[in-house]
């Protein structure tokens, strides 16, 4: 389980972002659907990536957990702050690639 929620935080947070990004830039538009998917794919993407940055790494809880963080993670819960970390770069991420998506589209209808 504690594997699924972290997945769950970063898809519905990048879903979030790619729908958000395209009510506010109307041209980058992908439909509900191609909002969501496009969306989850770049929080997935965007939260992979955060692991492989030093310095983002922490953010999203790559690195070796303090004494502390690991006695929570023993007993079977989850870290807070992590999670918040993958929902932040799954928003972003998803915006991101929304964005990009919505603009090759755009440009690809115009030719």
């Amino acid at each position: 389980m504690e594997m699924i929620v972290p997945l769950l935080v970063q898809l519905i947070a990048g879903g979030a972002g790619g729908n958000v990004i395209a009510q506010v830039v109307k041209k980058l538009n992908l439909g509900p659907v191609g909002n969501s998917v496009a969306g989850a794919i770049g929080g997935l993407a965007a939260t992979w990536i955060a692991t492989k940055v030093p310095g983002l790494d922490a953010l999203v809880g790559a690195v070796a957990a303090a004494p502390a963080d690991a006695t929570a993670a023993a007993a079977g819960g989850l870290n807070g702050g992590a999670l918040a970390g993958q929902a932040v770069t799954g928003l972003v991420g998803g915006g991101i690639l929304t964005a990009i998506a919505g603009a090759i589209k755009s440009s690809m209808a115009k030719a």
